[in-house]
């Protein structure tokens, strides 16, 4: 039997040794292709901004900072879904690269999509009462607050969102380019980026609106559900479509849990840094491109196995060492950049400061890309020997991870740092 540390003898020796001219090229090309999709997260900086420029309305209610990761992660499980389902498809041709017209496969996965939203939406809510109450003191009657504005966030992200994510995967998949690498990493970011709006929306017309926003809020989320029982009722009797459900509700239930722990650790964080906004700038940018770093390791690990040109076994990690490395160097990179744009935009600028909140944002990068490429992987490959589509499960479980480990990362960081 191999043992752990055989295998990552091995993988850490692939890793400093690309080797031969073939590995070089798929390192060189994932390196490329990641860097220019985390690029866009570059607009994260945007979110963090907002965020930053609110941050008075965590102050509002108890609950608001808990959820924010919630509908964050949320919105990155169901996206990832998507994505996920999208590229591989594409690749093995079940999915045509147009809106019209297009196979039944993907009729079907978009109205799951629309009812998974619905469930996520139900599913966080429930849990981030639970753990709100437990450790920021969140009161039972706040409940219906925190449904309402969940699911109305998380309707409003649906209708705007998923055409910008179709869009994307037939592009790049008509110009060449590899939608595992490409696809989730640009939907991830403007999907945050819209989410952060949508929710601050949100809060503000249901907390400060009077009747008139709490109402609008409500009707929104009512329309979410009418569509998604229409949906339901139509594909009940299809076997891919109650696949999809069923293997994905097991994600949910997880994730659920995991993106409260986020919740409560960015409260924490929240805590520590007080008023220096150069963090709050930087953090939507930080826990983006770790999810697309597991996204863009377990997504090309998924078509690799799709196509057969994987072993479905943990050793087989060695042979994914190019794809692995190449997208968390990009990672580093963004990480660097992130880091000069905050201090920029808040302007705090100097050599002393951008020399240290780098090796902060760094040292944070190194922690949480070790983690996130192991479990994806891992994830990709386990899902696989069972018999499951490990679509259904690795871009969903590692992007709510990844937004954990990172701020966790972020968290012991700080703790390095000061």
């Amino acid at each position: 039997m191999v043992s752990f540390s055989g295998i990552l003898r091995q993988f850490l020796t692939r890793l400093l040794n690309i080797g031969p001219s073939e590995s070089r090229h798929r390192f060189v090309r994932t390196l490329k292709e990641s860097l220019g999709a985390y690029g866009f997260n570059l607009v994260g900086i945007v979110a963090g901004t907002i965020i930053a420029s609110y941050s008075g309305l965590f102050k509002l209610a108890p609950w608001i900072i808990l959820v924010y990761p919630s509908v964050v992660s949320a919105r990155g499980v169901i996206g990832g879904l998507f994505c996920g389902r999208l590229s591989t498809a594409l690749h093995l041709g079940t999915i045509q690269p147009r809106f019209f017209g297009n196979t039944k496969s993907f009729y079907l996965l978009f109205r799951a999509v629309v009812i998974l939203t619905l469930e996520a939406s139900v599913g966080m809510s429930l849990v981030a009462m639970l753990f709100g109450s437990v450790f920021l003191g969140v009161a039972e009657s706040d409940f219906l607050s925190i449904l309402a504005v969940t699911v109305a966030t998380m309707a409003l992200a649906l209708l705007i969102v998923s055409p910008l994510t179709m869009t994307v995967s037939f592009i790049s998949f008509k110009r060449g380019l590899d939608p595992d690498i490409v696809l989730y990493p640009v939907e991830s970011t403007v999907s945050d980026l819209f989410i952060t709006l949508i929710y601050v929306l949100a809060v503000n017309l249901y907390l400060q609106s009077g009747m008139n926003g709490q109402i609008t809020v409500g009707v929104v989320g009512l329309v979410l559900i009418l569509v998604s029982a229409y949906y339901l009722m139509r594909s009940l009797r299809e076997p891919e479509f109650v696949k999809t459900i069923r293997e994905s509700l097991l994600t949910l239930v997880f994730v659920a849990f995991i993106v409260n722990v986020t919740g409560s650790t960015l409260g924490k964080i929240s805590e520590n840094v007080g008023e220096k906004r150069e963090v709050y700038t930087v953090y939507p940018a930080m826990i983006d491109t770790m999810g697309d770093v597991g996204a863009v390791v377990g997504s090309t690990a998924t078509t690799k196995l799709a196509l057969g040109t994987l072993q479905p076994s943990l050793r087989s990690i060695r042979n994914h060492a190019t794809e692995i490395f190449g997208a968390w160097v990009a990672s580093s990179i963004m990480y660097a950049i992130y880091a000069f744009s905050s201090l920029t935009i808040q302007s705090q600028l100097s050599l002393s400061n951008l020399l240290r909140f780098t090796a902060f944002v760094l040292t944070t990068n190194a922690i949480a890309g070790a983690v996130i490429s192991v479990v994806s992987y891992v994830v990709a490959v386990l899902t696989y020997q069972r018999g499951w589509d490990p679509d259904n499960f690795v871009i969903p479980i590692e992007s709510s991870l990844a937004d954990s480990i990172t701020t966790i990362s972020l968290l012991m960081s700080l703790s390095l740092f000061g």
